[in-house]
Parts: C-alpha cells; structure tokens; sequence
C-alpha cells in the first residue's frame, strides 16, 4: 500500500436508511474538528429514499448534502444487497478510500463492507456487537456478517464486547466508545419542536393532550405484515388510549398494511391523534414530552433512555438490553394483554426511573475521531513496511 496515497484517500462514511442519518452526523463533524481533519466522503446509498424527508432530515442533524446518492431504492434482501454492492464498488474505484465506516444492521451496513473487505479496505462499524440473538430478523444477520469482516469495532455498551468474543472475533478489534445517536440527541434537543407546536401545525387539537400524552411508533414487518399480530396490538392501543391520548406517527408500511387489513378506522377514536411521518426535531419534541413511548423502534428504545422517558417495546427481544437493565425501557412482546398492563403501570407508578448509561454522554463521536485517526496512521505505517 502506498501511505501517502492512502492518507489522502477519504474515510468513506456510509447513510443507507433514517436512522444511520443520526449516527453518522455527528462523526462527519468530528473527523472535520480532529486536528489533524479527517477527510470523508458521504455516499448514500438511497436504501430509503424520500426527497422530502431526505432534505429535511439533512438540515435537522446539520449533515452536508451527501458526496455521492447510489439512488438504489426498495427491492427484497437480496437485490437490494447486491445493487448497493454493484454501484458502491466504482465509488472506490474513483475516490479511493482509507477506509469505509458503516452504522447500525440495514442491508446498506452489510453490502457496503463485503466490497470494502474484498478490496482489502479497513472497514469500520460503529454500533457493534448489538444481538437480539433472533436470526429470523435481517437486521440481526446483517449485525453478524459486518462483525465478522471489520477491522474496527466501536461498541454503544460494553456488554456487546461479549457477544463478540463469543463470536471469536478478537477482543482487541473492538473499543468501547458509547453511543453515537446520543451525540444527536444531545445536540439538537434544544432545537426539538414541542409537540404542542407540532400538532397545532398538523390542524390537531394541541389541548387534548394537555394533561399528558404518548407516542407510538410501529413499523417493523413481524407487527404490522400480518392482519393477526397487528390487530391485536392496535386493540391494546385503543385501551390504552382511553387513559392516556396517543399520538400515532404512522409509519408508510404500517398505514398501508392497516387500510390493506380494514383496520384503519380503529385509530379514528377520541383518543388517537394521527400523524404522518415526522422529522427528527419533530419526533425529539414529541418523546421529550410524553408520559410513555409504545415502540418496536430500536433506536427510540435508546432515545427514549437517554431523555428518561417510560418506553414499553413491543417486541419478543431486543438486540440493545441495555436500555432494559439500566434504563426506562421495558420489553413486553406483542400480547395484546402484556401491552396494556405495561402502559398501566407507567400511568400509576411513572414507570422506571432508569439511568442513562456510561458513554452515553454526547461526546461518542469525538471518541470515535480520535482513536480512528490513531488507528489509521498505525495501520498505514505497517502496511507501508518491507513485509507489510
């Protein structure tokens, strides 16, 4: 490898789907504060592609207009892993790369560091060693394979560094930096719309959710594809909504599937506020203020810990324990009468009191420049030595 050429190579920084927006804004400004800059190019890959909500997303997290859009839209697992990987490789082919840095499980994460590792690239995860430990999720295979074939992994909490032992994956790839979404969170928090404002906006009645409220937010296919798991948690919604007005941002996926099932008019009640998809300002203000989050989000489960607020996750597991052992997160599955109970709780008792977790301090990113630059230079150098 020639050093210098590869010192001048960008860190190619990877956003494939919403929730990589939040991880990797705050990286990108870090590796342009380290001293010395750490040169990046941002390639989106266009995995989830809405213009609208692109820009808006953009401009919330303040992320630069991305380097290069792959445009690869939807399509099943395997034609969307195989388009990426056929329009990312040239995007090395023409930039070079010093390395390429992933995030999270999205089929983006995984495609983008098979053509880096078969280039001899360093790849770099950031939210390592997560597990659900549920195979029958995509994203928890994804979470494997990218484990396996990086070369820098930089864990949200330090119990992800024993999933990753057990994978025989050597202790000294992984370092221990915290939460990078936390880095987000932290940043815009005082940018967050309250969600008074944000239904005023919408033409809702903001003084139905005077005495308090929560949100909902459900999008994943083992909830909302089948008529059979989804009407059963919408009815545990409406129960819970005559104690506590929700409001439903309703997720494309699940709007459609819900008209698709009859099922629609059952959030028409009293106590369901509707919503399309909202930006991350908006979604911030909304969680900050409520009583209780009802999700099957993984990412709201950790937001939700950091701004200490109640989360009842509608799932069978969960691939971030953390927010169930030392925050305000609690796990309850999908029964109908699990869901009730939970939320009835919260209203009585407030629910966890939880704590936020080590690292998760608003400075991950930093952490993440500055052992990366280390990193790189050591790598550099023993490749760049007779026998390297």
């Amino acid at each position: 490898m020639n050093t210098n050429a590869s010192t001048f190579a960008p860190v190619i920084c990877i956003v494939g789907a919403r929730p990589n927006y939040m991880k990797v804004a705050p990286i990108i400004r870090a590796f342009a504060a380290h001293n010395p800059p750490i040169r990046t190019l941002l390639v989106h890959t266009g995995q989830h592609y809405d213009p609208a909500m692109k820009d808006r997303l953009f401009a919330d997290l303040d992320l630069p207009e991305p380097d290069v859009n792959l445009a690869v839209g939807s399509g099943s697992h395997a034609v969307q892993t195989a388009e990426v990987m056929k329009r990312f490789e040239p995007v090395i082919d023409e930039h070079g790369a010093r390395a390429v840095l992933v995030v999270g499980d999205v089929n983006s994460t995984l495609a983008c560091a098979l053509v880096a590792s078969k280039r001899h690239i360093p790849v770099v995860h950031v939210e390592s060693g997560l597990r659900s430990n549920d195979r029958r999720m995509p994203e928890e295979i994804n979470r494997i394979l990218t484990d396996q074939i990086s070369d820098v992994l930089y864990t949200t909490e330090r119990s992800a560094h024993d999933n990753l032992v057990r994978e025989g994956i050597p202790a000294e790839r992984a370092v221990f930096v915290g939460n990078v979404m936390i880095d987000s969170l932290r940043a815009s928090l005082p940018r967050a719309v309250p969600a008074d404002v944000l239904l005023a906006a919408a033409g809702l009645d903001a003084s139905r959710i005077a005495g308090g409220y929560g949100v909902v937010t459900l999008h994943r296919p083992s909830n909302v594809d089948s008529a059979d798991t989804l009407g059963p948690i919408i009815d545990a919604l409406r129960t819970v909504s005559e104690a506590l007005p929700l409001v439903v941002a309703l997720h494309p996926r699940t709007r459609n599937n819900l008209e698709r099932f009859g099922m629609l008019d059952r959030l028409a009640g009293p106590g369901f506020l509707l919503l399309p998809p909202q930006g991350y300002l908006e979604m911030l203000g909304l969680m900050s203020g409520a009583r209780m989050v009802l999700t099957d989000s993984g990412g709201i489960q950790e937001e939700t810990t950091a701004l200490g607020v109640a989360c009842v996750t509608i799932r069978e597991n969960t691939e971030r324990p953390i927010t169930v052992e030392q925050g305000t997160n609690t796990l309850v599955g999908v029964h109908p009468e699990a869901i009730v109970a939970a939320a009835r709780e919260i209203l009585a008792t407030g629910g966890k009191a939880g704590r936020v977790p080590e690292y998760w301090d608003g400075r991950c990113a930093e952490r993440i420049a500055a052992h990366l630059h280390d990193w790189l230079v050591d790598h550099e150098a023993a490749h760049a030595a007779p026998g390297g």
